[in-house]
């Protein structure tokens, strides 16, 4: 597989098959990101991967915040205060798309509700991967913690695995540091990743975002 066809074959995956994940496939999918850039080779980047019943205590745990909106804030803003466009249109169709698929209706609240506590759960998948950097790095650490984590995305790719990258397990930090023993130390929660085999029978994998054509986000100068 090159590198275009695992770009192209890449998407967010919310539904999993339950089969484990072996270690040694995690550990070659790690070393491979292992090689991302980073500004000066800081390599800035501490993961903890969890899985089994470890896993699936700390997202229970996290989902019961959440339907119990306990306030635990995020250790920084991911999306803007206000929406403008085209983002705000993008962001509606991205979510519209999903709860079309799942026959979910605008105005059934309990199970929009329910679908995005699935977020938490890490939607069922046997892994997820927390993304943690220390507090005093400045914001161009988050441009390292980019391409490593599309390095993880494309390498899991290959080895048949699918993905979600989710700022959403990164909102209840209190809880997840203490649970992945970070608690007592200065580390931001960056973001959270779900991995595992993909489901693709599942709905909410049969459909694929729109991208912009270069045109829409390219200027040349010659």
């Amino acid at each position: 597989m090159d590198v275009k066809e695992a770009l192209a074959k890449r998407q967010s995956i919310r539904a999993y098959r339950p089969e484990p994940v072996a270690r040694e496939v995690i550990e070659r999918i790690l070393e491979a990101a292992g090689k991302s850039p980073s500004g000066v080779n800081m390599q800035p980047w501490e993961i903890v991967v969890v899985q089994g019943q470890a896993k699936d205590a700390l997202c229970q745990k996290v989902e019961k915040a959440f339907l119990e909106d306990l306030d635990d804030p995020a250790d920084y803003q991911y999306y803007p205060e206000k929406w403008i466009e085209p983002f705000k249109s993008r962001r509606m169709a991205c979510g519209l798309q999903m709860y079309e698929a799942l026959g979910i209706e605008r105005k059934d609240k309990e199970r929009r509700k329910g679908q995005w506590a699935a977020n938490y759960r890490a939607f069922d998948a046997p892994v997820v991967i927390y993304f943690l950097m220390k507090n005093h790095f400045g914001e161009g650490t988050y441009l390292d913690f980019g391409m490593f984590i599309q390095s993880i995305a494309l390498a899991a790719v290959e080895e048949g695995l699918g993905t979600c990258i989710q700022a959403a397990l990164a909102d209840y930090p209190t809880i997840v540091k203490e649970a992945i023993g970070y608690a007592d130390k200065d580390h931001r929660l960056v973001c959270g990743m779900a991995l595992g085999y993909p489901d693709m029978e599942h709905p909410s994998n049969t459909y694929r975002t729109p991208r912009e054509p270069i045109s829409a986000f390219t200027t040349f100068i010659d």
